[in-house]
């Protein structure tokens, strides 16, 4: 007897597209300099126990793993910080109070890539995450920008903070110059007070 899971298996699914604008937020953590410190560390610290690099759409000499910041608390900074500055951006340019809500984004993903000559990231996007961050630790004048769906380029600057829609597509094209970035999946949760979004499972890009 099928079920009602294999009867839906049989309903054939069509895709629409429609033409919209998804918005790309950013700012500068500078004001933060230990903040941006202690992530560099971070990915460092997580290298010496986890040397190899993660496999995934980033071809990059070094991926650290999806949840690093359970490996070294040195990234818990610069989560609080995008945090409270991705519920600002929920709030004041998406017209979602989360708060009012009883609703909180937490980070379930957070891993740093360091980016040498000729490294790059393939064409992706971070569904189901809400929001994504991207930190520059370290962007040297010649590094790759991060493009977003094949059109707009964002040139890293040291220490910027780049926030935006999980579902976006983005890639990084070849590498030239120095590129440290931690980056960092958002979801919006329930505000509970015992759930852990660390039970939530990571996303293979």
């Amino acid at each position: 007897m099928n079920t009602v899971a294999d009867a839906l298996q049989t309903i054939e699914l069509h895709k629409l597209e429609v033409d919209t604008k998804l918005p790309i937020f950013h700012c500068s953590l500078n004001p933060y300099p230990e903040v941006l410190r202690l992530a560099r560390e971070g990915i460092d610290d997580v290298r010496q126990v986890h040397p190899d690099s993660t496999p995934s759409n980033v071809r990059a000499i070094y991926m650290s793993p999806w949840k690093s910041h359970l490996i070294s608390p040195k990234f818990n900074p610069l989560l609080d910080v995008t945090g409270s500055l991705a519920t600002r951006v929920s709030r004041e340019f998406l017209q979602a109070d989360l708060a009012a809500l009883n609703m909180v984004l937490r980070p379930t993903d957070c891993w740093g890539v360091i980016y040498e000559h000729s490294d790059q990231t393939l064409l992706h996007h971070h569904f189901p995450s809400d929001l994504v961050a991207v930190a520059y630790l370290e962007a040297n004048e010649h590094c790759a920008p991060i493009v977003f769906a094949n059109s707009l380029v964002v040139k890293p600057v040291p220490g910027s903070l780049v926030i935006f829609p999980g579902i976006l597509l983005h890639h990084v094209p070849e590498n030239f110059d120095k590129r440290v970035i931690v980056a960092m999946n958002f979801q919006k949760f329930p505000n509970l007070p015992n759930f852990n979004a660390n039970q939530v499972g990571s996303i293979t890009y």
